[in-house]
């Protein structure tokens, strides 16, 4: 989530085609930039049914046998299909969140992956961030959209699990990729900050950007937000 701190509206920006990038999940930022620019907060605030087993008719007369058995059998191939419905009804996220498919590439233009981002483009949806999201599915990812270029400060306040944090220009140049893992046990995440330049800001599943060679210099492309 974003710190509770300064931020004007956003503007509508394109990235274009330039190259790479990474991802993050904003749980706090912080605006440590000079700007002046309007603030939209104060500055400095941070904050089964058991069956009978004796069914086998070897005393009842007229009882027979193989009818018990067919009654008593489940039917496996109906099983299969319930287990399959369940699993696949994943419960979905951000559903009231407008999105967009933002790619990494490098500066040659090759692409390094991409997710579906929802697009955090308010001072609330940029507090909450990711805190209120239980998982995050490998081609899913949070967007965060600043006014202007600034020194921006993000933590893992309240989240339940570790993420990638990039740090983007105006431009969709990739300025800082920082690994914040999950808070511990006893921790509440607040003493984890990350800092970095940028306007944009991607929250990405943890290593993700390891994994795909993303790099300082890459960029994030994707369709303007107004």
């Amino acid at each position: 989530m974003e710190r509770p701190g300064s931020d004007p509206r956003s503007r509508r920006r394109y990235l274009r085609t330039l190259g790479g990038l990474g991802a993050a999940s904003l749980v706090g930022c912080l605006d440590r930039g000079g700007t002046t620019e309007p603030t939209d907060v104060d500055a400095g605030e941070v904050d089964a049914e058991s069956e009978d087993g004796n069914a086998t008719g070897g005393d009842a007369e007229g009882t027979d046998g193989d009818d018990i058995e067919g009654e008593t059998d489940a039917d496996p191939e109906t099983e299969g299909d319930d287990n399959e419905e369940e699993d696949t009804d994943a419960e979905p996220i951000h559903e009231d969140y407008e999105t967009r498919e933002v790619s990494v590439e490098t500066p040659d233009g090759d692409v390094l992956g991409s997710v579906t981002a929802a697009v955090a483009d308010t001072q609330g949806l940029r507090e909450t961030g990711l805190s209120d999201t239980e998982s995050l599915p490998e081609d899913r990812g949070m967007l965060f959209v600043h006014g202007s270029v600034r020194d921006l400060t993000y933590w893992m306040k309240d989240m339940s699990f570790g993420i990638d944090i990039v740090f983007a220009d105006a431009d969709g140049v990739i300025t800082g990729i920082h690994h914040a893992s999950a808070p511990g046990p006893n921790e509440d995440g607040r003493d984890q900050t990350y800092e970095d330049p940028g306007q944009y800001v991607l929250e990405v599943n943890y290593r993700w950007t390891e994994e795909r060679g993303v790099d300082v210099g890459d960029v994030l492309v994707f369709d303007p937000v107004e």
